[in-house]
């Protein structure tokens, strides 16, 4: 009888078929493994604190104008001195105040005009308190009416902004930073453990975790300011609202 098979053929077979055996249960497998890095859910967690500011900026600026240049000039120091005094009246010690250069303004001075002015000079000082007993600023803007009794009108244009009012931050943003990144971190935990429960699930490790920048705005309005800090604060306002939202997703188990 003759023999055609060869030796070799049988076992190459069952290497063959236990080949694509194998191979298909390593695809399988992966399929797998991508199915359940799909089975994860997103959630916000929200933490807020009531603040109050630690910094007051307040810049008084004041403008005499006139045709003498020296008499408005002298007029302008006059009412520095008048400023200086009342701020001192106010307990506002001498290292929280700075006193801006004089800026003159010479209205006839550009070349190329003919209008006439009734006043051709302008003299305008600026100064300035920072200081972090915010309580005794706010306590001196509510009487700034003493100066205007004595002569002095406080500007309230934009330059320098804010002038002729205070505004109010708060600086301690790092000091809680750590502990609201944590209570915003453990409210989102709290809201994907409550769904997963309902989804008949098993929460998972973390899949990946973001925050949005931090918040400063009144605590009484809905002005915001930028990250970290940015903005006005809503400026006007004493009391500040911080808020922070994180966003994390957790793996489902079954």
């Amino acid at each position: 009888m003759s023999d055609d098979t060869h030796p070799l053929s049988i076992p190459s077979s069952l290497i063959l078929a236990l080949g694509m055996i194998l191979g298909g249960w390593i695809l399988g497998s992966e399929i797998r493994d991508v199915r359940l890095a799909d089975r994860y859910v997103s959630v916000r967690g929200l933490a807020e604190r009531i603040v109050k500011s630690d910094l007051a900026i307040w810049p008084l600026k004041f403008r005499e104008a006139g045709n003498d240049l020296k008499a408005t000039f002298a007029q302008s120091q006059q009412d520095r001195q008048v400023v200086l005094d009342f701020l001192a009246h106010q307990g506002i010690p001498k290292s929280d105040i700075s006193v801006g250069q004089p800026n003159v303004t010479d209205l006839e001075a550009n070349e190329y005009g003919s209008a006439k002015h009734p006043n051709r000079f302008i003299v305008e000082q600026v100064v300035s308190v920072r200081s972090t007993n915010v309580d005794l600023v706010a306590a001196a803007v509510q009487r700034t009416g003493e100066l205007i009794a004595r002569g002095v009108v406080i500007s309230s244009s934009n330059y320098p902004p804010g002038s002729g009012s205070a505004s109010y931050l708060f600086t301690g943003l790092n000091k809680i930073k750590p502990e609201m990144i944590s209570e915003a971190t453990r409210n989102a935990r709290a809201a994907a453990e409550h769904f997963a429960t309902d989804a008949n699930s098993k929460l998972g490790t973390i899949r990946h975790a973001s925050q949005e920048p931090f918040i400063i705005a009144s605590a009484d309005e809905t002005t915001q300011a930028g990250p970290d800090q940015g903005g006005d604060q809503s400026a006007g306002s004493m009391m500040k609202k911080v808020r922070i939202v994180t966003e994390v997703e957790f793996y489902l188990g079954k």
